[in-house]
């Protein structure tokens, strides 16, 4: 009888009405030797290979006999009355489980990445939205210590991430800016220092109208960047960051002169490349900062301005 397995989360064993647990496997050893063939899903793995990473490197004395007998309990628990014919089965000096009789839900959640990477974006974000939602969970929750486990729970982690920077990039050239912020959301919290899912965050907000917001975002990133990797926000952030200052004072036209006069300053700080950069996308707005007394305007103007600001603060 196929069976159908959870392992995002906590692990769950379905066989027709029957329902399993980690608690009803036959024990820790049981469990984890099913859960490491999960994990090579008809793909046989080998006697030897089971012992190291059920033991670790330090087998007991008879490791061999104690791994057969863990899999006798295993199957008597997992297929009853079907030793040879059920999922679990015995290949080339090892055990698979026979992919045919297995559905899993990391398999599933693999596959629809997979077809994501090769179809048109419409379709690309709907087998996205359908792999999140199947494997947005922490993998092999029920497994806390094993190295194995571990190794493996951070590769889906990485991969659940890599599909929510997707989403929120295909979903913002859908128009869809809403959905695109909520995917950037879920990939930065998971991974603070990833500048992609930064990047996607910061142009989702920028695409939705929340210009502040999407300044706060920035301010946020450059700040984790300086702070634990000691570098800064790459070029497609900073164009964003100036996008955002400029969509953010065309409504203020004394907040646009200061942004204005301070995009000007930069760019006599800012290396040739950065500073050529800045000035294209400054171009459209220049208020004359270029040319005569154009060091004394800005600073009047900032001067100005954090006067005002200090003596209602």
């Amino acid at each position: 009888m196929p069976i159908s397995v959870r392992i995002i989360g906590n692990l769950q064993v379905r066989r027709g009405d029957a329902v399993l647990t980690a608690a009803t496997l036959g024990g820790p050893k049981p469990r984890q030797i099913f859960e490491i063939l999960l994990l090579k899903l008809g793909t046989p793995v080998s006697k030897d290979r089971l012992v190291e990473l059920l033991w670790g490197g330090r087998p007991p004395g008879e490791a061999l006999a104690t791994l057969e007998s863990y899999v006798s309990v295993l199957r008597r628990n997992l297929q009853p009355g079907c030793a040879k014919t059920g999922p679990l089965r015995t290949a080339n000096g090892g055990y698979l489980l026979e992919p045919s009789l297995v559905e899993l839900d990391l398999a599933r959640f693999n596959d629809l990445v997979d077809l994501a990477e090769h179809s048109n974006p419409q379709q690309a974000y709907a087998a996205l939205t359908q792999a999140l939602n199947v494997g947005s969970g922490t993998l092999l929750s029920d497994e806390l210590t094993p190295e194995w486990a571990e190794e493996a729970r951070d590769h889906h982690t990485a991969t659940v991430t890599a599909a929510q920077i997707r989403a929120a990039e295909i979903a913002a050239g859908l128009g869809q800016a809403h959905e695109a912020v909520q995917w950037s959301e879920h990939a930065v919290a998971s991974e603070p220092l990833n500048e992609r899912a930064w990047s996607a965050l910061v142009t989702s907000l920028e695409s939705a109208g929340r210009y502040a917001e999407g300044l706060q975002a920035y301010d946020k990133c450059r700040r984790l960047l300086d702070r634990d990797l000691g570098c800064a926000p790459g070029p497609a952030l900073r164009e964003a960051h100036v996008r955002l200052l400029q969509k953010t004072a065309e409504t203020d036209g004394e907040l646009s002169e200061v942004l204005e006069a301070l995009l000007y300053l930069n760019e006599r700080m800012r290396a040739q490349s950065l500073r050529e950069s800045a000035m294209a996308a400054a171009n459209s707005r220049s208020r004359g900062f270029r040319t005569g007394s154009n060091h004394e305007s800005a600073s009047r103007i900032i001067s100005s301005f954090l006067n005002k600001a200090l003596a209602v603060s």
